[in-house]
């Protein structure tokens, strides 16, 4: 088991020349589940969850997607540029049919796979995923916290502002402790958030942001860029299983969104959670997501 949870990491060449970062554990024999982490995220996979794919039968993939880490920056992507570079990721691993779930702003990413990639995805998950900025009869920004209200602000005035913004944020996550970085994010944190941003999830998850800024903003710029102008689908072209998963006390990501996705997806196995916020379904949450995908692997 011990080598089957160990972490690979390497890279990927893409048919275009870009180079993507990789992160996956399991046998390469298994089907695979790729995950697109959240925004500021690369490539990175939490050992809790390795360790609950491999015991699943499942070989766990992840990828930072262009601008973040060391992956090629891909300026004026769309989030349905995800799609076509996640289907020439699982080609460069040998990898045909999979499975995939994202978390906060990598949930849009698994939505564009599922809408885009037709059966070579078997189910999909969106798990605290924003829902599209421009969605008729929800307000976008209404019941975040005061940091990401003045962060998708600055994306709807284009990239200067943006990475006016973005910029002074670095020097606040690189080097610094779960503790201060916790402490800086603190308007987005509610009660069961700031319970679980400790130990070695808080541990995980700042070295996952850290080596994702380690090259510069670029990543987080573009993800918030396509965030905030149309996603290039359509949520009506989703045809395969589709998982949402949305916390009450999420100030990140807040409920109303996964309760709009939830009425645009009417087909979808919807869990709006009233005990969770938004790191507690990422902490919690997907040893029932990754036996949800399993079934649909079978």
């Amino acid at each position: 088991m011990a080598e089957a949870t160990t972490q690979r990491k390497h890279s990927v060449t893409l048919p275009d020349g870009r180079k993507l970062d990789v992160v996956e554990a399991g046998n390469e024999r298994d089907p695979a589940v790729i995950v697109h982490n959240g925004t500021p995220s690369g490539a990175g996979l939490f050992r809790e969850h390795i360790a609950d794919a491999v015991k699943k039968g499942l070989r766990i993939v992840s990828y930072g997607r262009p601008g973040y880490g060391n992956s090629t920056r891909h300026p004026g992507r769309s989030v349905a540029s995800a799609a076509q570079d996640t289907a020439d990721l699982a080609d460069a691993l040998g990898i045909g049919r999979f499975v995939t779930w994202g978390i906060s702003g990598g949930g849009p990413h698994a939505l564009a796979s599922a809408a885009l990639l037709g059966n070579r995805v078997a189910a999909a998950a969106s798990l605290a995923g924003v829902a599209p900025f421009d969605a008729q009869g929800l307000n976008f920004l209404e019941g975040m916290g005061e940091d990401n209200i003045e962060e998708f602000g600055a994306a709807v005035k284009g990239e200067e502002a943006l990475r006016d913004y973005l910029q002074p944020q670095v020097p606040e996550m690189l080097g610094q402790s779960p503790q201060a970085i916790a402490e800086h994010m603190s308007s987005l944190l509610s009660a069961p958030d700031r319970a679980v941003f400790t130990g070695t999830f808080g541990e995980q998850l700042a070295s996952i942001m850290q080596s994702a800024l380690n090259s510069g903003i670029n990543g987080w710029l573009d993800d918030d860029l396509a965030f905030a102008k149309n996603w290039g689908f359509s949520l009506s072209s989703i045809q395969v299983p589709l998982q949402i998963w949305q916390g009450e006390h999420d100030l990140m990501v807040p409920f109303s969104h996964g309760r709009w996705l939830a009425e645009a997806i009417p087909q979808a196995d919807v869990h709006l959670s009233p005990e969770d916020g938004h790191l507690t379904v990422w902490v919690n949450r997907v040893p029932e997501v990754h036996t949800w995908l399993a079934e649909h692997l079978a």
